[in-house]
């Protein structure tokens, strides 16, 4: 839990200092939220589940988090600011479920019900293959096989996925709705993202923690009624981080930034400024072994190229890729003499940064 110190650096602290009414919504994930700083709480520690009897009715906790959400605004007033967040559940698949970890709303159950969902190139088994002896009997490969190991539930895990990721979908929309019916919609900035990417059977794979594109990119959209019309509807190629939301939301309200925060603001980026000094590489780390069944892996990427090395083997097993020429990450250039320069550099930046940050 955070201690009283922490917490007051958080941007909700931050906000509510400021004047804002402050309310959370849904996953908050730590233990012992601090429930009595927030004027509206409608959030839960811990994962959570999906299903919850209300009224003699099975309510889905997606919509649940949106009749929180509404109720949250219909408490606001025109004169006073606020600051919402709403973390949902969705579309995590709901832990020690095996039959169908992906509960969807009943609601939505005729959704992609006649559609065949297809399956990524990624998942034909040669990639499976490619991977080292200790991925493949890892935590990942496990919840292929409860996932995705046959068709049939390959197709019956994605469509569920879907279903949840559409009910996301209705609650935001919702949520503009209602900001447009109270006329805050050209006053109100909302941030969409989300906290990692997930393996959908690429490389015959589920889950996360590995450091291939498709686990450590997230969706991330901004969008400010303020900005200059010309930056509307545009993405940038800025590397941007999840560490940079907390800085991000302070910024575009006119707060201050707390020097504990490591992330930096993306305001220069959405009112489509060009800075010359934003970062063009990160580290990335994870940890958590999960029972032994998941291998530690640390890593650097850049633009172009990207490394990774798991730390349990002796010695440590290592990937290189060149992401110009191989986005899907095919190619282990690790091994390669031709690269050995590049490897070096990358291994290299990859020490300093673990010094740095330990």
């Amino acid at each position: 839990p955070f201690t009283p110190e922490q917490y007051a650096a958080t941007y909700p602290a931050r906000f509510k200092a400021a004047g804002y009414r402050v309310g959370f919504i849904g996953k908050f994930h730590v233990p012992q939220p601090p429930v009595e700083q927030f004027d509206y709480w409608g959030g839960f520690p811990a994962q959570g589940q999906y299903y919850h009897a209300v009224d003699v009715q099975q309510r889905h906790l997606t919509s649940m988090l949106g009749d929180r959400a509404i109720e949250f605004l219909e408490g606001c007033s025109d004169d006073e600011p606020f600051c919402l967040s709403v973390w949902f559940k969705a579309p995590h698949v709901q832990d020690g479920t095996l039959t169908q970890p992906f509960l969807y709303d009943p609601a939505l159950e005729s959704l992609y019900a006649d559609a065949e969902i297809p399956v990524p190139q990624l998942a034909e088994p040669r990639y499976f293959e490619m991977q080292p002896e200790f991925i493949r009997r890892s935590e990942a490969r496990r919840r292929w096989e409860l996932r995705f190991g046959t068709s049939e539930r390959y197709q019956a895990s994605m469509k569920g996925h879907l279903r949840l990721i559409t009910g996301i979908d209705r609650v935001v929309g919702r949520v503009h709705e209602e900001l447009e019916r109270r006329g805050w919609d050209e006053n109100t900035v909302i941030v969409y993202t989300s906290d990692n990417g997930y393996y959908l059977g690429e490389y015959g794979l589920a889950g996360k923690w590995f450091m291939h594109e498709v686990s450590i990119r997230t969706p991330l959209m901004i969008r400010d009624p303020r900005a200059p019309e010309s930056t509307r509807g545009t993405t940038r190629d800025e590397v941007v981080l999840n560490i940079d939301v907390a800085s991000t939301l302070l910024d575009l309200a006119g707060l201050p930034v707390p020097e504990v925060m490591q992330g930096r603001s993306m305001r220069p980026l959405v009112e489509g400024a060009e800075v010359a000094d934003w970062r063009d590489d990160f580290f990335y780390e994870y940890h958590y072994s999960h029972r032994g069944r998941l291998p530690p892996v640390e890593g650097v990427r850049e633009p172009r190229w990207k490394y990774w090395r798991y730390l349990e083997p002796d010695p440590p097993y290592e990937e290189l890729y060149d992401l110009a020429t191989d986005p899907q990450e095919t190619e282990n250039l690790a091994g390669s003499p031709a690269h050995a320069d590049e490897l070096a550099r990358m291994r290299g930046k990859w020490a300093q940064y673990r010094e740095q940050v330990r």
